[in-house]
């Protein structure tokens, strides 16, 4: 019982054997629109110049962000489904918690300069353009994926201390922090506390900051006429829409000490933020969005004139 532990075998769901398979082809067919639906958006954003701005380029990074977020879960998930276990080595599985972490710590910054972006574009229009440049864009989509690799790397480390022995099973749906602190053989305190004390600064102060932007970017809506508030209402909604959906579930999960709650429940929440929240994402934020509509049926249109000749 005391031998250290080489690798983990991930089990998901316990008593679904009966629906096994069927979660698999659901699984699979979720995934398949989660890729297809984000690629669609990104090469449409990168191939027409008329949507080569901030707003949309922001959006085409976050369609890019859910590629690799949903890479980095959903294909081990599909195997758990299909044979039951997933076999992992140690070191593997901090590696993959350590991606999951980073890169949904890099959307919840992205997501935060794309409010930024909104309060410019709404209540400082005059100065946009010469603030928010090409370069200036650049800079910022660095600093969202430099900020979100850097911050979970206390996190891995403290982690990466604890022995792991005796039982070797994950009740859960990939390595995720909460789990891995289930199985470690000794005081997971100062774990916690870290974890607490991380997610809790990240998320309340994006969220605080989110907040006050929009509180801005309404009052200055509740000044213009009757056409210009229904176009800042309509790009506000849709990123409030994912703010929202992003947030609420990624808050509920982790602003809260690590081992407060049953496996089981962990892997619902989960499942809400890392399968529905990816899939929304190109519905709400991007498919809505008139912009992107119109390049994607001339882009429609293009190819279907090159199948003719």
């Amino acid at each position: 019982m005391n031998q250290t532990i080489t690798e983990f075998m991930i089990v998901g769901f316990s008593g679904l054997e009966s629906s096994r398979h069927f979660i698999f082809v659901m699984l699979l067919l979720v995934y398949f629109f989660i890729i297809s639906g984000n690629i669609t958006i990104v090469l449409v954003i990168w191939g027409d110049p008329q949507l080569h701005t901030p707003m949309y380029k922001f959006a085409g990074m976050l369609s890019f962000l859910d590629i690799c977020y949903t890479a980095v879960t959903i294909p081990q998930m599909l195997v758990i489904f299909w044979i039951g276990r997933v076999y992992i080595a140690v070191s593997s599985c901090l590696l993959q918690m350590y991606f999951f972490h980073s890169l949904g710590i890099t959307e919840n910054y992205l997501l935060t300069l794309m409010a930024y972006d909104r309060f410019l574009a709404i209540c400082n229009p005059l100065r946009y353009t010469t603030i928010m440049t090409s370069r200036c864009c650049k800079f910022l989509v660095f600093c969202c994926w430099l900020c979100g690799f850097m911050s979970p790397l206390t996190k891995l480390v403290l982690v990466s201390f604890l022995p792991f022995c005796g039982s070797n099973a994950i009740h859960h749906l990939f390595c995720d922090l909460s789990p891995l602190l289930h199985v470690a053989c000794a005081d997971t305190s100062h774990n916690v506390i870290a974890d607490f004390i991380i997610n809790s600064c990240i998320i309340i102060l994006t969220t605080l900051f989110i907040a006050l932007t929009y509180i801005k970017i309404l009052i200055t809506i509740m000044t213009m006429n009757a056409a210009g508030r229904k176009k800042a209402f309509s790009t506000c909604a849709a990123h409030l829409s994912v703010v929202l959906i992003f947030f609420g579930s990624v808050a509920f999960m982790y602003i809260r000490p690590q081992k407060i709650y049953a496996p089981a429940y962990d892997q619902l929440v989960t499942i809400n933020y890392t399968v529905l929240t990816p899939l929304l994402n190109p519905l709400v934020y991007s498919l809505r969005n008139k912009e992107i509509k119109r390049a994607l049926k001339k882009c429609l249109q293009i190819n279907h004139r090159i199948q003719k000749m």
